[in-house]
């Protein structure tokens, strides 16, 4: 008989006070003798992990036929104009430099906007391209190559106009703090199918992390070993992976060996499973050190699929090392294209969930380096040819269909420019403030289907006219498409069944862009 060694986490949410934690205690000592069925001798050689069948990142079977296995999810932080990017709005360029009429701004909040802005007009050039004739600016010709593989969601909603929140509300389903990010609930849900490497692997470029910081990649109520594993483009791929000067391997494996009897002997006097996650972390680890310096590599890739990506082995961003993050727009940045190539080795590799926060998309024009002008098509530049060949690369080693790629930031940007500084137009100080009421994200692989434009926004793009897709329904997808069944797909903690789409069924499932 085999019990789910997170058993106790279930029992211990039915009640505050922990009715069964003495009785749990020893449940817990069975589940985790299921858990590390380890040997004893000692050698320096790779614990054992987990079999398939017990751990708390073994594979488990979905709710529902699964469309998609993995995720790779490319979240632009700081969120990029569609105005520049998707939506071809001519109707606004010929209200170019005049006033916002009032029923724009009555009742409205906007984070820097004041008094009457002026209208802001396109700045680039569109073309129809793909089957489907899908508007696509001049910034990214690389997407517009590959635009029939993916659904361009073009009437995006949120209730939140600041950045953390608004991060924060995408990925957790929550406007606050304290609640799983969208990669916890899909380890805790499905597992992960490399036992030796996390079911949640996060990747930051850009120089900074997001707003909402760690939060946007925690596990909340879940357990811990589901929150995301912060990997690092340079120096050790995991801070304090690597062992200490004068540790062996050996060494190591007597001190986990040692650690993990004091957690057992915890485990049966306190009851607690969170005691489990962290057993199972440390012998992650411990196999980690193997695994990922190895996944990490990508100059084991062949020449020209580096040169498809624009990726460089080895490269050190100076936003990573500079007091001055904007030394990132000096010169070509590989960083966000190696984490790109990255994310496909690792779905490769079983890896359940990949994470992408890229810095530096909040071009609101009040500073130089944060300019629609100027720095949108510099950040374009850094990550249009990865993306494409993330796509092009999937496809062809057959990973497209098993693997959903999710683009976007947390909200748009306003047709007006943000006038808190200067209310006049000077090159590298364009700017748009953010826009919660419209903007566009895009789904591909896994599940979706390509070529498709869903949803529209009125003449100028403030408001959405066709198929208005919130929140909620794009977290209800990404777990339909995932297998789960995301009305019952649910945590029991203090009380309630908590939910990624919240306590109300108002998410639902996009089914027109499901294949």
């Amino acid at each position: 008989m085999t019990i789910d060694p997170f058993y106790l986490q279930q029992v211990q949410a039915t009640t505050r006070r922990h009715f069964f934690g003495q009785a749990g205690a020893g449940i817990g000592a069975f589940a985790l003798q299921s858990l590390l069925s380890r040997e004893s001798s000692g050698s320096d050689t790779v614990a054992p992990a987990p079999s398939a069948a017990t751990g708390p990142l073994a594979v488990k079977k979905p709710m529902r036929d699964a469309k998609a296995k993995a995720v790779i999810y490319l979240h632009m932080a700081g969120s990029p104009s569609q105005l520049e990017l998707f939506e071809n709005k001519p109707t606004l360029g010929k209200f170019h430099g005049q006033e916002c009429p009032k029923e724009y701004l009555e009742g409205k909040r906007f984070a820097f906007i004041r008094g009457v802005p002026k209208m802001l007009g396109p700045l680039f050039k569109f073309q129809q391209h793909g089957q489907a004739g899908q508007w696509i600016s001049e910034l990214l010709p690389h997407f517009a190559s590959v635009c029939d593989n993916a659904c361009i969601l073009r009437a995006m909603t949120t209730e939140q106009f600041n950045h953390a929140p608004a991060q924060l509300f995408i990925h957790t389903g929550q406007a606050r703090l304290g609640n799983p990010s969208m990669g916890s609930w899909a380890t805790y849900g499905l597992g992960s199918e490399n036992q030796d490497l996390p079911g949640f692997v996060v990747l930051c470029s850009g120089g900074k992390q997001p707003d909402a910081g760690k939060s946007v990649w925690g596990s909340g109520f879940l357990p811990s070993v589901y929150q995301g594993v912060q990997c690092r483009t340079d120096g050790d791929p995991v801070l304090f992976l690597s062992n200490p000067q004068g540790m062996s391997r050996d060494v190591r494996r007597k001190t986990l060996d040692a650690m993990r009897d004091l957690n057992e002997l915890q485990l049966k006097q306190v009851g607690d499973a969170e005691t489990l996650t962290r057993i199972a972390q440390y012998e992650l680890a411990f196999r980690m050190q193997v695994s990922v310096p190895d996944v990490m590599d990508i100059s084991k890739e062949p020449k020209h699929i580096l040169e498809m990506y624009g990726a460089q082995p080895g490269y050190v961003s100076p936003a990573e090392s500079a007091d001055d993050p904007r030394q990132l727009y000096k010169g070509d940045d590989p960083t966000f294209a190696n984490n790109v190539l990255l994310a496909r080795r690792l779905v490769e590799r079983g890896v359940r969930f990949v994470q992408i926060y890229d810095w530096g998309w909040d071009h609101h024009g009040s500073s130089p380096g944060e300019s629609c002008d100027e720095t949108l098509p510099i950040k374009c530049r850094y990550s249009d040819r990865a993306i494409a060949a993330l796509i092009k690369d999937l496809k062809q080693r057959g990973l497209l269909d098993s693997t959903l790629i999710v683009w976007g930031g947390e909200f748009g940007r306003t047709p007006m420019m943000q006038n808190n500084v200067r209310s006049e137009l000077k090159p590298g100080l364009i700017g748009r403030d953010h826009h919660p009421h419209a903007f566009t994200m895009w789904l591909a692989g896994g599940g979706i289907k390509g070529g498709l434009a869903y949803g529209q926004t009125d003449d100028i793009g403030y408001y959405p006219t066709e198929n208005k897709t919130t929140i909620r329904d794009l977290q209800a997808t990404i777990l339909q498409v995932l297998g789960f069944d995301p009305y019952l797909f649910n945590f029991p903690y203090q009380g309630l069944n908590n939910r990624l789409i919240g306590p109300t069924d108002e998410g639902r499932v996009l089914k027109d862009i499901l294949t």
